[in-house]
């Protein structure tokens, strides 16, 4: 689907002020109708200024803003199509879950009937069918998300804006609600827009994700276009985990680095264009393997000694220290049946594939 011409916000240019605080610094952004957009960054880097700037509830200092074609300079929060599920979540506990997800129907037209049909069909949609005579304040962290939810879908918006909505939830209530809003925003069929810290959130429910530091934003694309191929270290470092060694770009589609020697790479792991010179070169720690005892050797192969073992159950991340390389490099392998974990001080073999290098010139 492209994006240009089917694209329901469009931000040109927008700056956001605050004193001498500039928050927002010229941000251009188009998001499409239908699609989960996720915008991520560490604290401070902007992302909520610019989710309340598309509600409403701050005023751009420069720019402009369209929602569905329609200038959104001077048009109040209640009067945009827009809705937003707080990370507070913003419940009232003083009224029952059907009061609570009615709430924004008090001066609807509709009858009282057709209003408990709407907040029944609410509830179902997120799971909470049977739910409405409940009183909130007894309700789990998870059913008090999903009255939130129901509560800003009653009205159909054209956009569900989403300020950290799971940030309060445990791990594993966590990761089963990113699924089911995942399935939800399939069901309904209209914009999300996730504001997040967490990578792998944004990793995992979005159709595209801005990656922002400082008030602009630094990568714009799909979830596997940011993680494989970085515009730089910054995002490279902030998307998952990723080693960094000191290389050369020799030439045209050739990098040499210390330890691991010289290697071809493609033009599209030249990340942020072609040059020659020092360079940063990347790999991420699943993209290196250890070879254990009797099996074959797979693409470049190095020596290297364990330096550190962390068990998580299913996978184990070794540092290995590689002679010529400074710094230890962090890998990961999955925990099968019949593999053992070695210890620290083992001399271990290194496998890795040129293809995955990202190469981006020295800071």
């Amino acid at each position: 689907m492209n994006a240009e011409s089917n694209a329901l916000i469009e931000l040109k240019a927008v700056h956001k002020w605050y004193g001498d605080y500039h928050a927002l610094r010229g941000i251009d952004l188009k998001i499409r109708s239908g699609e989960f957009f996720s915008l991520l960054g560490p604290s401070g880097c902007g992302k909520t200024t610019l989710l309340r700037t598309i509600a409403g509830f701050e005023p751009i200092s420069d720019g402009a803003l369209h929602i569905d074609g329609r200038n959104m300079a001077r048009v109040a929060p209640n009067h945009r199509p827009t809705n937003m599920v707080f990370q507070s979540y913003a419940i009232f506990p003083h009224l029952s879950v059907a009061e609570n997800v009615g709430f924004g129907l008090r001066r609807d037209s509709r009858s009282k009937a057709e209003k408990t049909k709407a907040v029944g069909e609410a509830l179902e949609m997120v799971g909470l069918a049977g739910y409405g005579s409940r009183a909130a304040h007894a309700l789990s962290g998870g059913q008090r998300q999903r009255v939130a939810l129901a509560r800003a879908l009653i009205l159909k918006p054209k956009v569900l804006l989403l300020d950290e909505p799971l940030s309060a939830l445990d791990k594993k209530m966590r990761e089963q609600m990113q699924v089911e809003l995942m399935k939800l925003q399939r069901e309904v069929g209209i914009t999300f827009i996730l504001v997040t810290h967490d990578q792998e959130e944004a990793l995992v429910m979005s159709d595209r994700i801005a990656v922002m530091f400082e008030g602009e934003i630094g990568q714009l694309g799909d979830p596997e276009s940011l993680y494989r191929r970085p515009n730089s270290a910054r995002v490279a470092e902030f998307i998952g985990m990723m080693n960094f060694l000191p290389g050369e770009v020799t030439g045209p589609g050739e990098v040499d680095m210390p330890g691991l020697g010289r290697a071809g790479v493609a033009p599209d792991q030249m990340t942020s264009g072609a040059f020659t010179g020092p360079a940063r070169i990347g790999i991420r720690p699943e993209t290196l393997s250890l070879l254990f005892e009797g099996e074959p050797d797979r693409g470049r192969v190095t020596e290297a000694v364990v330096d550190e073992v962390v068990y998580y159950g299913d996978m184990t991340y070794y540092d290995v220290r590689i002679p010529g390389v400074e710094t230890p490099l962090r890998l990961s392998m999955k925990n099968l049946i019949g593999r053992p974990v070695l210890d620290v001080g083992t001399p271990a073999r290194v496998t890795w594939d040129e293809k995955a290098l990202v190469v981006l010139p020295a800071a």
